[in-house]
């Protein structure tokens, strides 16, 4: 199967960094049946960023205004799927550094059975030109 590379989005939110916040967040979306394409998480000051990429917007807003989560509004990233091989993301990132599109961060994984995932962003004025460049669905 070839690489498939898409135009997603992704919803943040910033939750307390204490200990079971996020088994508390997970498990309410998890109750609520939200299908996750990615999610990341990381501490941001005193707290923690989550960053999410569900399959259905309208359910994952629904879940997490239930679960009292203070979500922004959604931005734009992409989420690239394909055969892991060794170079799967460098080639993502030669491809965008020839179009002169700087990535701001970018999450990768062997997903197993011979798959890989990644999801990263570039700055919101350079959305159009990346899509462009990686043929971005």
């Amino acid at each position: 199967m070839a690489d498939r590379i898409r135009k997603v989005d992704y919803y943040k939110a910033e939750i307390a960094n204490r200990v079971g916040e996020g088994a508390r967040v997970l498990g309410a979306l998890k109750a609520a049946k939200v299908d996750l394409l990615a999610f990341t998480g990381f501490p941001s000051g005193r707290r923690v960023q989550l960053d999410f990429v569900p399959k259905n917007a309208a359910l994952f807003r629904k879940a997490a205004k239930k679960a009292g989560l203070k979500v922004a509004l959604k931005k734009g990233c992409f989420l690239a799927q394909g055969r892991d091989r060794a170079g799967a993301v460098a080639t993502i990132l030669e491809t965008l550094a020839k179009a002169k599109v700087s990535v701001v961060a970018l999450n990768g994984v062997s997903a197993g059975n011979g798959r890989f995932g990644a999801f990263f962003w570039v700055k919101p004025k350079d959305v159009a030109k990346a899509a462009k460049a990686l043929k971005a669905s």
